[in-house]
């Protein structure tokens, strides 16, 4: 990989750029914060060859959005399922919104 290559792939929201102390650092929260959403399945750190987790731009969006929801008074559990709703809700709407487009283009929908 050139040096360019790695540079570009630092814009990529998917890239596990982050290790798991930066991560918490950057959100405000612990490492067993952390943790505790990856035993819930909410996200999942890919690891490094030596087996550290390492977190993307997206799953710290996800991770922030869950500690805020934890400092409300939300049991982390409750927290992630409410998250999985949400982004499953956001969905639905996006593959609503394009079968509306396409039905008022007279078109069929894109498949996915």
């Amino acid at each position: 990989m050139t040096a360019d290559d790695a540079l570009g792939r630092l814009d990529d929201d998917d890239y596990p750029a982050y290790t798991m102390g930066r991560a918490a650092e950057m959100i405000g929260t612990t490492a067993g914060f952390l943790r505790a959403l990856g035993e819930a399945r909410l996200i999942t750190p890919l690891r490094s060859d030596g087996g550290h987790r390492r977190y993307s731009r997206y799953q710290l969006r996800i991770a922030a959005r869950a500690r805020e929801l934890v400092d409300q008074g939300t049991p982390i559990e409750a927290a992630c399922r409410i998250i999985i709703l949400e982004d499953q809700l956001e969905e639905a709407q996006r593959i609503n919104a394009e079968y509306r487009r396409a039905a008022a283009e007279g078109r069929p929908p894109a498949a996915d």
